[in-house]
């Protein structure tokens, strides 16, 4: 017994010991070069709201996201991960306290000497059973450190998923509502040009017109008409589309939908800039990338471990006779005690190999993180460009629309004076029809760039990388204990 303390206590000397590397951020692209290359504030102190899309002011657009983030499968998916990553924690952190088991055995023996009778015996045996591997060159630990990571990177890509859905809903949407705006206006551009083909058509036929005219009146109508059906599968497809990211069949996608388009969406461009020095670190999936690399470095102190002893102790406690009833009787007690150190000598490489391996696997997710800022820095810088251009882009196109659209009114009467060919009503109607079209996917576009803004800034769901395991990903619903 006294060796058995002996041994326990030496070891647990050594426990505050962890072989293999300690994580340390890689000194890569540091945050004030990442602002510098974005042209960011270097004071900023704003907090991107994690409900920026209801600065739109759509009511449609916000219930579909609710909906979307209550009952979209990949949510679902999302958060079942985590809990399995949380579980795994629990699982590898059991190994650290002793593991004890209820053992119940039965032997029977007949052995028959030769000129001797044979002998028949019976054994019973009951108790408690108790092992134990101390962790003494931290392999357990690093073990624990992975997981614990796993689960920060698991919390990290929940929050990526919920920032893509809700930005792919929004996408989506605006789509939808393009789709239907472009039908309504196709639709009333079918009937102005119904009433120009009859004009014509009445001209034609009364000897004012020629057949040229006549034809390129009859062919802009069929023009139109063609289109009409396609826009409308397109409208559907885009509620399907919908209906797949929130979770719910067509039939339950609202009806009604907005005027969102036809509003001019107030941005101030300069809040492009107003970001916080660390923005593309918090991003969650930059977060999750550091995350899992914090798993693999840890992973390599394990492989390490396993080059060194192990100690394990062990112990039983029960009784024991060869007769069952009388087996709990107080003259038939007995214990054990052992311990068994593991010596590692010849595995022909394996266990060096697992070192390299697990080495190579961590320059790995070394590389993923780097290509992970650099995405995210391209992202940002895309997303801020992408605004700033096409905010210009939409007053040109309004001012188009609205001059071809006089020009159009002006044609027309002009032709029906008598005073212009009709391949020039032709022309300013087509360019009426595409400065309109123009117009209202470019309403469309900034409200799409805008919101490929809040997703390449994280949309406002960065977690802080110290925050415990706990308060990002652990509930008691199941009672199991929640503790970092």
């Amino acid at each position: 017994m006294k060796k058995i303390f002996l041994i326990g206590s030496i070891s647990l000397l050594c426990i505050a010991c962890s072989v293999g590397p300690n994580y340390h951020r890689p000194p890569i692209y540091k945050n004030n070069k990442i602002a510098d290359s974005l042209y960011l504030k270097s004071n900023s102190k704003r907090k991107i709201n994690p409900l920026w899309y209801q600065s739109f002011g759509d009511d449609n657009l916000n219930k579909l996201i609710e909906q979307g983030l209550e009952h979209s499968p990949n949510i679902k998916v999302a958060i079942e991960k985590m809990q399995q990553a949380r579980y795994k924690l629990y699982i590898d952190r059991s190994g650290f306290l002793p593991s004890f088991d209820a053992k119940g055995q039965y032997n029977k023996s007949n052995q028959t000497l030769a000129g001797a009778l044979p002998i028949n015996s019976d054994y019973y045996q009951v108790g408690l059973d108790a092992s134990w591997e101390l962790d003494i060159w931290g392999g357990r630990r690093r073990l624990d450190e992975s997981a614990r990571a796993m689960l920060k990177a698991t919390a990290a890509n929940f929050d990526n998923v919920k920032i893509s859905l809700i930005s792919e809903i929004a996408n989506q949407y605006i789509n939808w509502i393009l789709a239907e705006k472009q039908l309504s206006l196709m639709e009333n551009n079918l009937k102005l040009q119904t009433d120009i083909f009859e004009t014509v058509e009445a001209k034609y036929k009364a000897g004012l017109a020629d057949s040229l005219d006549y034809e390129q009146a009859k062919s802009l109508l069929d023009s139109t008409k063609m289109k009409i059906p396609q826009l409308r599968l397109e409208e559907k497809s885009y509620q399907n589309a919908l209906s797949i990211l929130v979770g719910k069949l067509p039939v339950d996608i609202i009806k009604n939908k907005s005027d969102i388009l036809y509003k001019k969406f107030s941005f101030e461009l300069a809040s492009l800039y107003d970001l916080p020095i660390d923005i593309v670190r918090n991003r969650p999936d930059v977060q999750a990338t550091e995350q899992q690399l914090i798993a693999e470095n840890a992973l390599i102190g394990q492989a390490i471990a396993n080059l060194f002893p192990s100690v394990s102790l062990s112990a039983f406690l029960g009784y024991q006779n060869n007769t069952l009833s009388p087996i709990f009787g107080p003259n038939f007690n007995m214990y054990t005690n052992g311990a068994v150190i593991n010596l590692p000598i010849l595995h022909w490489g394996e266990l060096i190999n697992q070192v390299k391996l697990q080495e190579s696997a961590t320059k790995q997710a070394f590389a993923l993180y780097q290509a992970s800022l650099l995405n995210a820095v391209a992202d940002i810088s895309n997303a801020i460009n992408s605004v700033k251009e096409e905010t210009k882009r939409n007053i040109s196109a309004k001012a188009m629309m609205n001059s071809t659209k006089e020009i159009s009114v002006l044609s027309l009467r002009k032709y029906q004076n008598g005073l212009i060919e009709f391949s020039d009503v032709l022309t300013a109607e087509q360019n009426k029809i595409s400065a309109e079209q123009e117009y209202l996917q470019s309403n469309a576009k900034i409200y799409q760039n805008i919101v490929s803004f809040y997703k390449s800034v994280g949309g406002g769901l960065a977690i802080d990388r110290n925050k415990s395991v706990c308060q990002m990903a652990c509930s008691t619903e199941d009672g199991m204990p929640c503790k970092d």
